[in-house]
């Protein structure tokens, strides 16, 4: 006669974990103090003169939150620099208007451009970058990668479309972009940072802005192409 089996014993049932929570949601209003804040802090102490307590006194927040939204200055320093960037040069000003000419289309880009890198907080933070104690960190990265390199890729972006639609020869329209905003910025730009002059004059800036637009039509209009070939 065989012995019985022990009874199994039924093996626990697995509780699946619970999903992790999404935690308390940002508060716009406060981020957008803290930015303006920062903003302000930074054009008027520069970056090592303006510290985050400062930030968040003026932000009318702790300085816990500052840390909670950005987690360091660096960070909040380059977050500063895409929000500026964002509201001066928004992603709409590349949008397609294939009904508007290119040379004002350009003419326009150029115009908010200059206006944007000319302003108090763009010239103070353009200091800071160029200072020495900046010049080997890592805060030169972060700007250019949330600044220069955002709007020049929006603007690779237009050159696209208008050299599908046979307005332009460009074989590198990385460069191009480039040496668009480059050539935008011009001696005008360089004499406002170093201090040479307290604002350009809006008349020479306009004479200054259509000649570079003209230049830049001269080497990648569709009539220039060919003496673009000849070049090489």
């Amino acid at each position: 006669m065989s012995p019985k089996p022990y009874p199994r014993t039924p093996a626990p049932v697995a509780t699946p974990p619970k999903p992790a929570g999404p935690g308390r949601p940002k508060d716009l209003s406060k981020r957008q103090a803290i930015l303006d804040a920062a903003r302000q802090m930074f054009t008027a102490q520069g970056f090592d003169g303006a510290s985050m307590d400062q930030i968040a006194a003026a932000a009318g927040v702790s300085k816990l939150t500052v840390y909670s939204h950005f987690g360091d200055k660096e960070t909040l320093f380059a977050e500063v620099v895409k929000s500026y960037c964002d509201s001066q040069l928004p992603d709409a000003l590349f949008d397609d208007l294939s009904g508007m000419p290119l040379r004002e289309r350009l003419l326009r880009i150029a115009r908010a451009f200059f206006a944007m890198i000319c302003a108090t907080e763009a010239v103070a933070g353009h200091r800071i970058l160029c200072s020495p104690q900046i010049a080997g960190s890592s805060l030169p990265r972060l700007f250019w990668e949330s600044g220069p390199r955002r709007v020049q890729a929006g603007f690779a972006t237009l050159l696209e479309r208008r050299i599908a639609a046979g307005e332009l020869a460009i074989d590198d329209v990385p460069r191009a972009a480039s040496q668009f905003f480059t050539l935008l910025k011009g001696e005008p730009h360089a004499q406002l940072v170093f201090g040479c002059c307290d604002a350009p004059d809006q008349a020479a800036i306009e004479t200054h802005l259509a000649a570079s637009v003209d230049l830049f039509l001269r080497a990648y209009g569709r009539d220039a192409a060919p003496l673009a070939a000849q070049a090489q």
